[in-house]
């Protein structure tokens, strides 16, 4: 009879970061498919230290949520496989230096769409109604309806920046209120009654600019001071994106003068210690970049990502990547 073979591990993956209480669904996954999983803490660590935890455990697959995986953190492995982000956005991830070493780059692009539009709608009917403020008002003893200065949703005309799938969520529940939808996008689309527009021309005409784009080298302060003058005086700008993507001191200058009404902020670029000069102010309503958020979307998040490393652990590629690896390690 031949001796037993000892249980050996197939690769380590290393998952850089969690926002969450633990990583009992990425470990039931990862080693239910007979891998080991290695946890950093829960709080981002620099890139450096980063590298060093990768340098330290040599593994085929890195996870991060929000935590920079540089150059240095790609090239420390001796076969790594993929970097998977759990999320949506890349700029925390070194795409070039992976692709370069034959890394696939994969993320869960669609996981959230129905929280990050819903929330979008949030902060625009709290701009339209004034819900936080009055709330704000009847908690500090003043009760004063005649101060109301409210909007009628359906009158408003919406702008779009970022018509993927996140925006094209958010303007079909935009249409239940009868909005007058404008989008701008870098690819073409005809999406009817929804109305195709250059930047510039959105930005004139919207009464509310819902910004859906992801963060790039080109969308980095995409709205900055110029084109915040752009917006029509006494408009509204939501940011549910990324915060770079909103230059933080133009958009103050634009609020202290009154160019605009307010602004709606998921995310503010600084997080997580946002200028307070911004933050504090009663026209900006500002949450912790939470959007994406709810239990089940937190949860089918994990599930995917995790499967999306033991996936191209077992030499199939992801299915969602996001780079074309040069060669494979």
């Amino acid at each position: 009879m031949p001796l037993a073979q000892p249980h050996r591990l197939m690769a380590v993956v290393v998952q850089t970061d969690f926002a969450w209480p633990d990583v009992g669904i990425e470990r039931a996954v990862i080693e239910g498919a007979g891998h080991q999983l290695i946890a950093g803490d829960s709080t981002p660590m620099p890139a450096d230290a980063v590298a060093r935890l990768v340098a330290q455990h040599d593994p085929q697959a890195i996870m991060t949520c929000w935590a920079e995986v540089g150059a240095a953190a790609i090239a420390a492995p001796s076969a790594l496989r993929i970097v998977q982000r759990i999320g949506v956005g890349l700029d925390n991830i070194d795409v070039a230096v992976a692709t370069g070493r034959g890394a696939w780059v994969a993320n869960v692009p669609d996981y959230c769409v129905p929280e990050v539009s819903d929330h979008a709608i949030a902060l625009l009917l709290d701009w339209a109604r004034g819900i936080a403020a009055f709330d704000r008002d009847v908690k500090a003893g003043r009760w004063d309806p005649a101060a109301a200065r409210l909007r009628r949703v359906s009158d408003l005309v919406v702008g779009i920046v970022g018509y993927g799938r996140i925006g094209r969520s958010t303007a079909a529940k935009l249409r239940a209120f009868g909005c007058r939808i404008l989008a701008h996008s870098r690819s073409a689309f005809a999406d009817p009654p929804v109305e195709a527009r250059s930047l510039d021309s959105l930005l004139a005409d919207a009464d509310v600019v819902v910004i859906h784009a992801p963060l790039t080298n080109e969308t980095h302060h995409l709205i900055d001071g110029a084109r915040l003058r752009r917006m029509r005086r006494g408009s509204f700008l939501i940011n549910v994106s990324r915060g770079p993507i909103v230059d933080a001191d133009a958009l103050i200058e634009a609020l202290e003068d009154g160019h605009i009404s307010g602004a709606g902020l998921d995310v503010v670029e600084g997080e997580p210690d946002p200028p307070r000069a911004l933050v504090d102010r009663a026209d900006v309503i500002v949450t912790p970049h939470v959007a994406f958020s709810s239990d089940a979307s937190l949860a089918e998040l994990r599930r995917r990502a995790a499967e999306e490393v033991v996936r191209v652990l077992a030499g199939e590629p992801p299915h969602h990547p996001c780079n074309r690896p040069e060669s494979r390690s």
